[in-house]
């Protein structure tokens, strides 16, 4: 077999430089997303125009974001979907009082969710494609009105998710519906699962995984009962 630079043989070597040539792609299509060029950019204006006057969920062919769907999990096969995601921004809707309220206790604004706006385009398009699991989402854009996220799904299903070694682990009944219960990337951001040590005591166990004070109250009665008839 012949040899390549510093001994490493020649197949050896193309498959090395292949994959400097793929990493440095990603890379690439990165450094674009985070430091936009102007070309980008009035691209990325036409985009939305385009985006507004669609649905708030459309399926899409490729993802936009190759290098941050590719870390998140996605591969170009069977069984997997992307779907841009449109959500409002901002904080709840809120009617306006007609009498009876001071302004400042109206409770009409700065009223903000529980939940991110990327965990809420996550469990809405989880909803309109009831045979699949969210595997993660990525920002793609937002305007004056909306954000824009692109949702990655898995068709638990589909044989080639069921025979491929990477992703069948989400066909696992204990996975079923792991968007509502914050499993996703996004969802475990949000119920600072990020963190530990030092101020993170009350994150553990989180807030979707406590007991409600109904069930408590239940508890503590059944424990009552049991105690009263010994």
């Amino acid at each position: 077999m012949t040899t390549g630079v510093r001994g490493f043989p020649r197949p050896a070597l193309d498959h090395l430089k292949v994959k400097l040539l793929v990493q440095s792609l990603y890379a690439q299509v990165g450094k674009t997303w985070q430091k936009p060029s102007d070309e980008k950019g009035e691209l990325d204006w036409r985009r939305k125009i385009e985006w507004r006057k669609s649905a708030s969920f459309v399926r899409v062919e490729h993802p936009l974001r190759l290098d941050r769907a590719r870390a998140l999990g996605y591969r170009a096969k069977p069984g997997y979907l992307v779907v841009r995601a449109r959500v409002r921004r901002g904080s709840l809707r809120k009617k306006r009082w007609n009498k009876g309220r001071k302004p400042r206790s109206m409770g009409v604004n700065k009223i903000t969710a529980a939940k991110g706006i990327q965990r809420i385009s996550e469990e809405r398009a989880a909803r309109r494609y009831p045979n699949c699991e969210v595997l993660a989402s990525y920002w793609v854009g937002d305007d004056g009105r909306h954000f824009y996220y692109e949702v990655i799904l898995v068709d638990t299903a589909h044989p080639a998710i069921q025979s491929d070694p990477k992703i069948n682990w989400i066909c696992e009944p204990q996975h079923r519906n792991r968007v509502t219960r914050g499993l996703t990337p996004a969802g475990k951001r949000g119920r600072g699962m990020g963190k530990k040590g030092k101020g993170s005591e009350h994150t553990r166990p989180s807030q979707n995984q406590r007991v409600s004070p109904r069930r408590l109250q239940r508890t503590a009665y059944q424990i009552r009962r049991s105690r009263s008839r010994q």
